[in-house]
């Protein structure tokens, strides 16, 4: 901590402090994460080294960029970019919910950050406002009424909960259940599912959108149960298997919902403040079923974002995954079987290789490698079986 100058505090957890340095050599402003003694505390420390890891292998605009990582006299130290506000404190600022051109490009960047970490075989499993960093300085314009354009204003960070999608489905393979704050909780997460992936962090992204839109948490649950009643009361009832699931956990012997069968809907909740692209957008990551949700893909090549690009320069081309196209969980459904499913799709028809933006473009081309190099590995696999 020698070349670091301590301005402020920022924050503080269970974990330690986040404090507002400069570093002395180069004047630049940095927040610095100090965890409390990680060798003393087990979850601390595969927290923290977990973070490093993932935030190493992600360097993309809108995920927080980490400058270094040290450690002294047995506490970690992380150095990253220094963002003065969270989303939190812009809804705080706005109670009402924010412009309608704000919450888009918001969204977007969200989108795009989330999306990098799904190419990447990550998933963040926190998404919240307290965890979207907001450049106040670029997004002054916004708040003053031009829509909130300017370079990369949101950026993702704490990745403490984020986990590299397993490689098989295995019991090894299995997951935590309890991650992510509840109000942005997916109902697979609420009923203790541990074969999950992506899907969680697209609800989220769903949970998120909302609540620019009003300035109000969509489910703002008071325990899980709650949560998963306030949930039904909006969208419907659980699906079958979900039902199943929680009449199996232990946790919920003895509960049951009220009649479902006659939800308020999105459309109603949020009427006369969508457009028709937007209400589709939401609706499609906002689906009960995990597999129906759009994808990363899905979501950049969504109408609800066009018109951005030419007119908001924040919107540039997402990066290819670091090390070629990321495998994807083993048993979650293609795009294509996605697309099939009868009566899931909120997405719209596939557009024209003209039409579509730099970022989808991105994203269907590490599509499109993957299933290469899953083709690839089956052959292998097959030619293996010949030998002798």
């Amino acid at each position: 901590m020698n070349k670091y100058e301590v301005i402020g505090v920022v924050g503080e957890g269970a974990y330690g402090v986040v404090l507002k340095c400069r570093n002395k050599e180069t004047n630049e402003v940095v927040a610095v994460k100090k965890f409390k003694e990680s060798e003393d505390d087990e979850i601390v420390r595969k927290t923290t080294l977990r973070e490093v890891k993932v935030l190493r292998s992600l360097k993309q605009e809108n995920i927080v960029n980490l400058k270094e990582a040290f450690r002294r006299k047995s506490k970690l130290y992380l150095v990253f970019e220094y963002v003065e506000k969270n989303l939190l404190e812009i809804l705080e600022e706005k109670p009402s919910g924010l412009d309608p051109n704000l919450v888009k490009n918001f969204i977007y960047q969200l989108v795009k950050a989330i999306s990098f970490c799904h190419m990447n075989n990550v998933i963040h499993r926190d998404i919240k406002p307290e965890n979207l960093l907001i450049d106040p300085d670029a997004l002054r314009n916004g708040l003053n009424g031009s829509g909130g354009q300017g370079p990369n204003t949101l950026k993702l960070c704490d990745f403490g909960f984020a986990r590299f999608l397993p490689q098989s489905s295995s019991k090894e393979a299995a997951m935590t259940d309890y991650v992510s704050t509840r109000w942005y909780r997916a109902p697979e997460l609420l009923l203790g599912a541990t074969n999950y992936g992506k899907e969680v962090d697209q609800w989220a992204i769903g949970c998120i959108m909302g609540e620019l839109i009003d300035g109000q948490p969509l489910f703002p649950g008071e325990s899980d149960i709650d949560q998963l009643y306030i949930i039904q009361r909006l969208l419907g009832p659980l699906t079958t298997d979900q039902m199943d699931m929680f009449l199996r956990n232990p946790r919920f012997v003895g509960l049951k919902f009220p009649d479902m069968s006659n939800p308020e809907l999105i459309e109603n909740k949020y009427q006369g403040k969508l457009t028709g692209h937007a209400l589709s957008f939401l609706k499609g990551l906002l689906q009960m079923e995990p597999s129906e949700r759009l994808t990363g893909a899905e979501c950049l090549n969504h109408p609800y974002f066009e018109g951005v690009e030419d007119s908001n320069p924040l919107r540039a081309s997402l990066p290819m995954p670091i090390g070629g196209a990321a495998q994807t969980r083993a048993g979650t459904p293609s795009d294509a079987r996605r697309a099939s499913k009868k009566g899931a799709r909120h997405a719209p028809e596939p557009r024209r290789e003209e039409d579509k933006t730099p970022a989808a473009a991105a994203a269907e081309e590490a599509e499109r490698r993957r299933q290469e190099e899953e083709d690839g590995d089956k052959e292998k696999e097959k030619e293996k079986e010949k030998e002798p």
